[in-house]
């Protein structure tokens, strides 16, 4: 390679904003990579998910005393919160779901660097767990972000994964069937999608390679669309010039209207302008005497007062994985969410009206996958 990087300059990640912006790729390569509380948090329970891999499929022999201690230490960081082990464990679960269903042990790797510069040049990542038995290649994607939901339908960045593994063991896996599978478990999204190894070497020669090499030169057409905020483009960046001028030209218009409201006060006129008394809200003076003097005249404390349960969220933080799975769960359930408006090209599925009573009053909830890739 040219120089060390940490991702590469055609990363996976960011594969549908290269392909669709080519030179993207390099302009957004003069940009300083910034972390975020976000992105240090999906590391930890990167880290967390891919230990109690290493345990089922891959240090077999780790005792459970290694295990623990291993864990715990990750459960000391400051941005750990026992929801994280909760989610972990159903990434996990997944997995072990596809991994068990085989009759003899498949191979499994976890966070495997996946080499797929034959088709972008310089072209690496590391996916979170790779599964291979006979012809069938599954790739997973732990998201632990809770933005926005991903889709695993024709994804590019698990696509390319699913390229990179079928080049380096074609040797001992004549692959065949590809599943592509997004483990989203803070948006209860868990997305997978079928395909086959030609129809991915067709779309990698055919789609992905030109327009990596455009990429990797800087060359192309820059294009605006929703890759640029989905894949959160650096180059995003440059629009803070403007920003910039639009905040100083928002102070300059604060300043105009208290100049203006100050004409006006002190009896000057400003063409086209008034001022008129704002909103006020009321409010009572002494709390404590207000409430004694209404309860010496006969109303209950319990009508004055209200006492309110904690969030679900709020809950969440303070009791145990193990609470939440045997006693909470039972009482939780993910209604169906309000009609939203969306772009024609947005990737989610027309939401169907209900038109009968017996709907409005419940029905059949028709989430299946609420996707944006």
């Amino acid at each position: 390679m040219s120089e060390e990087r940490e991702h590469a300059l055609l990363a996976a990640s960011s594969a549908k904003k290269w392909l669709n912006c080519p030179p993207s790729a390099r302009l957004e390569d003069l940009f300083e990579d910034k972390s975020s509380e976000a992105a240090e948090e999906g590391t930890l329970a990167h880290a967390m998910g891919e230990l109690k891999l290493r345990k089922l499929f891959v240090e077999i022999a780790m005792s459970e005393r290694t295990f623990k201690t291993r864990l715990n230490k990750l459960k000391k960081d400051p941005r750990y919160q026992d929801e994280m082990d909760r989610f972990t464990d159903m990434y996990v679960e997944y997995v072990s779901t596809t991994a068990y269903a085989y009759p003899t042990a498949p191979y499994i790797a976890v966070e495997k660097k996946i080499d797929y510069s034959n088709i972008a040049p310089e072209g690496f990542g590391t996916a979170d767990c790779v599964i291979l038995s006979g012809s069938d290649c599954h790739v997973f994607d732990f998201k632990y972000g809770k933005g926005v939901p991903v889709s695993a339908e024709a994804n590019p960045q698990l696509s390319l994964y699913a390229v990179g593994v079928i080049n380096a063991y074609k040797m001992f896996y004549p692959i065949d069937k590809v599943t592509l599978h997004i483990v989203q478990p803070r948006l209860n999204n868990i997305s997978y999608w079928e395909t086959n190894a030609k129809e991915l070497n067709t779309w990698a020669n055919v789609i992905v390679k030109p327009a990596a090499a455009l990429a990797f030169d800087g060359k192309g057409e820059f294009k605006q669309g929703a890759w640029c905020d989905d894949s959160f483009c650096k180059a995003a960046a440059t629009v803070g010039e403007i920003l910039e001028k639009a905040q100083f030209l928002s102070k300059w218009v604060k300043k105009l209207e208290k100049y203006a409201l100050d004409q006006l006060v002190k009896g000057n006129e400003i063409p086209g302008w008034k001022i008129v008394e704002g909103r006020s809200n009321r409010t009572i003076t002494d709390f404590d005497k207000a409430f004694e003097a209404l309860q010496a005249a006969g109303y209950e404390k319990a009508l004055l007062y209200e006492s309110k349960p904690l969030s679900l969220t709020e809950v969440e933080k303070i009791i145990s994985s193990d609470d939440y799975s045997n006693i909470l769960s039972q009482f939780i359930e993910k209604p169906q969410g309000s009609p939203t408006l969306a772009l024609h090209n947005d990737k989610r599925p027309e939401m169907k009206l209900n038109n009968t009573a017996a709907d409005d009053f419940g029905g059949e909830n028709i989430y299946k996958e609420d996707t944006v890739s």
